[in-house]
């Protein structure tokens, strides 16, 4: 049954979200190279005036990246709670969830590529 909407709640909602990130932030290394590319990127789009369509861009770049990185730590805090034995299914779920994380690295290393570099020649 659904409870009547309260705005404590989702207050309260708000609050797990940030615990969260925090718990994302304190416990994943690779987020603080995210956290580093994302601060060079943004540095670099202000200081070369990029257009909206390239921050749009580069926002979302940014943004798959975080969120491919924080799903799969969700994922393996979950395969980890099941089993810490070897578990041949369970390490297919990490690598593919790792692997998603690639992916989006790589479109956003291309993205970044193909805004940043034309501008930096032609300073």
């Amino acid at each position: 049954m659904n409870k009547p909407f309260n705005i404590i709640d989702r207050i309260k909602s708000f609050d797990f979200a940030l615990q969260g990130i925090k718990t994302f932030f304190v416990t994943q290394h690779n987020s603080w190279i995210h956290l580093l590319a994302t601060i060079l990127a943004v540095t670099l789009g202000y200081f070369l005036n990029l257009s909206s369509v390239e921050w749009l861009f580069v926002i979302t770049a940014i943004a798959i990246v975080f969120i491919t990185e924080v799903l799969n730590t969700a994922i393996e805090f979950l395969c980890d709670k099941l089993t810490t034995d070897f578990d041949p299914t369970i390490k297919k779920v990490k690598d593919i969830s790792a692997g998603a994380v690639l992916i989006a690295s790589v479109m956003a290393l291309l993205i970044g590529l193909i805004i940043f570099v034309p501008k930096v020649i032609n300073l």
